[in-house]
């Protein structure tokens, strides 16, 4: 897809970069690397390693990505990328739960690492890194003031959730998509996208303050449950386009008898 300076109207799934993207519009075309590390300073965003945030240029390198993060504050970026200006984004909107991806990435690879027989070729991913990864790439925030919604959600039941409760939906539930694949896909939205969400339950006043375009508050509850995505499980499916207003066809009732996006759960937990 070519450069457009409005791509944040594409779809409401953008909404929470809608600030941080707003400086883009005045950009006939692709903003480029420095451009948006001014962005980046003008946020003072830093690593939890210490090292402020700095694009550079992809290049071979002994260090991981992650630990390149970590370490020296550098992000390989590549121009004219969507991918890679999403991720950008996100750092921008999220930035507190970005950093703590980032050291428990450079935590659990240094833990592989020691775990790994001396005679090892190469260093696989544990679960730990797959629900990290997962979660950076195609993972959602879902903060929640009522518990029964988040069983309803937990539980995979689609229908009581986005349609007997949809009132209670739009006035307990905010949702927010933070994986920088997801909001690269966003761009445009198909029947299947799925997110890998965080669940968070919270007291309903924060819900109640909380607007979808303002993910500060977001960002600092889900920073703190970097810690628990032990592993893949950790993360609840998902089907984005059954959200109330983020997709013209979920106000029928029938558009969540698709049981091939609205599955009824995992294969594990099927009796």
């Amino acid at each position: 897809m070519d450069w457009d300076p409005g791509f944040i109207d594409r779809s409401p799934m953008l909404e929470p970069l809608r600030e941080h993207a707003a400086a883009l519009r005045a950009y006939g075309s692709w903003p480029l690397r420095h451009d948006l590390q001014r962005l980046v300073d003008a946020r003072a965003i830093g690593t939890a390693g210490g090292a402020r945030l700095r694009l550079v240029a992809p290049s071979v390198e002994t260090e991981s990505y992650e630990q390149r993060i970590y370490l020296r504050g550098e992000m390989p970026h590549r121009d004219r990328d969507w991918h890679d200006l999403f991720n950008v984004l996100a750092w921008l909107a999220y930035p507190e739960t970005k950093s703590a991806l980032n050291a428990a990435h450079f935590t659990a690879s240094d833990r592989e690492r020691e775990g790994r027989p001396s005679n090892a070729r190469s260093l696989g991913r544990g679960p730990v890194r797959d629900a990290l990864t997962l979660f950076d790439e195609s993972g959602a925030i879902v903060t929640c003031g009522d518990p029964a919604l988040l069983d309803d959600l937990r539980g995979f039941r689609w229908k009581r959730l986005f349609c007997e409760s949809r009132e209670r939906v739009r006035a307990s539930m905010r949702f927010f998509v933070f994986g920088h694949a997801l909001l690269e896909k966003a761009l445009h939205p198909y029947l299947g996208m799925t997110a890998h969400a965080m669940l968070l339950a919270v007291d309903q006043a924060v819900t109640a303050a909380l607007p979808a375009r303002e993910p500060e508050t977001v960002d600092a509850l889900a920073a703190r449950e970097i810690a628990a995505l032990a592993a893949p499980q950790a993360l609840s499916p998902l089907p984005l386009l059954g959200v109330p207003g983020w997709w013209r066809d979920n106000e029928e009732e029938s558009f969540y008898d698709d049981k091939s996006y609205f599955r009824p759960g995992r294969t594990r937990n099927r009796k």
